[in-house]
């Protein structure tokens, strides 16, 4: 079914309205593969069709469709959620106000101090969003209203602000880390639980994404080592290794107390999926406790971490690569930027 273009009495319903059916299209286009909670899926479908009362609540579904396994939804809304409070403000008083410059001018605003990866996202957000309201919105003759947008000309990218280096810790850092996770106090029954999510994280590199979906089945012993089946981007296989004596006490301690609905191997005390942002808590109060400071306190720092130090001791940059799950290496080529043996040559030309 196709709408007006201005389907709402006003702006902000509009915008609201067109942000509610793109997100049902992506949540329906998407891969589920890794949803873990089917009827929580389709209640969420149903509020989107239903309607939200604002954009507050048309986030909190969107958290709840991440929180149930589609952690690629965020990717589109959040720089939607961005243009809906930018263009808000201005006042506008019809979608047809929107064109390539002020989505230029959105961009320059909110995108500065984000990485090149990060506006890549930005841009191909904007550009899903109105390419499906080209195809869905329906003028009085029977045609279409088209944006057209295409953003070729914006010059957002390769700035000063969008090649920042990632935040990651270095072999004493590390150590200081695997430490703290030791001897932290957690809350309740969560000790093991925790540690097996840090280690795992830490010692493989894998995305936490990765983490919370594993399933029982996807870890195995071999030899003195676990092999963890993963399911990367794209739904990508690989297999990645930590030696048993790293994870052995936690895991089996867990497993013990482990009550999970599914077959996940982590779970939170519900026995629902755990979430990104609770892994995040996790790891900036052990940095805390030991004293660490980064930019960037998130878990996605541990992966960095992981590949910084693979690539500093083996120069292997297809190991990093295969190691991570980068289908193109170039992503893989930022790690040697940490290379100080490398770099320290440029201090013997003289």
């Amino acid at each position: 079914m196709r709408y007006e273009l201005d389907f709402k009495n006003d702006f902000d319903s509009t915008m609201l309205f067109w942000l509610e059916r793109f997100v049902r299209n992506k949540i329906t286009s998407l891969s589920n593969r890794l949803v873990n909670d089917k009827d929580k899926l389709a209640y969420i479908l149903k509020r989107l069709v239903t309607g939200t009362k604002n954009i507050e609540e048309l986030e909190s579904l969107v958290k709840e469709a991440r929180n149930i396994g589609l952690s690629g939804i965020n990717t589109y809304f959040n720089p939607l959620l961005k243009l809906y409070k930018f263009s808000t403000k201005l006042g506008l008083a019809s979608m047809k106000e929107f064109d390539e410059e002020l989505l230029s001018d959105f961009l320059a605003s909110e995108t500065s101090s984000l990485s090149d990866a990060s506006k890549k996202n930005h841009r191909i957000a904007l550009l899903s969003f109105f390419s499906y309201v080209d195809k869905q919105n329906e003028t009085t003759d029977g045609n279409s209203y088209l944006f057209k947008i295409e953003l070729k000309n914006w010059q957002g990218l390769s700035g000063k602000s969008g090649s920042k280096l990632p935040s990651f810790m270095n072999e004493e850092e590390v150590n200081r880390f695997l430490s703290a996770i030791d001897k932290y106090e957690f809350s309740e029954n969560l000790t093991y639980r925790n540690r097996v999510i840090l280690k795992i994280i830490l010692y493989t590199g894998i995305r936490v994404s990765e983490m919370l979906n594993l399933r029982l089945k996807d870890i195995y012993k071999e030899d003195d080592v676990y092999m963890l089946q993963i399911r990367g981007k794209g739904n990508k296989p690989r297999v990645v290794m930590i030696k048993c004596n790293i994870i052995k006490n936690d895991l089996q301690n867990w497993l013990n107390q482990r009550i999970c609905i599914s077959d996940i191997l982590v779970c939170n005390q519900k026995g629902d999926r755990l979430t990104q942002a609770y892994v995040s808590r996790i790891v900036e109060n052990i940095l805390m406790s030991a004293g660490i400071r980064k930019e960037k306190n998130g878990a996605h720092m541990l992966r960095h971490s992981f590949a910084t130090l693979l690539y500093s001791k083996h120069k292997d940059l297809i190991l990093v690569q295969e190691a991570l799950g980068h289908a193109d290496i170039n992503t893989s080529r930022i790690y040697t930027h940490f290379d100080k043996d490398r770099l320290k040559k440029t201090t013997e030309i003289f």
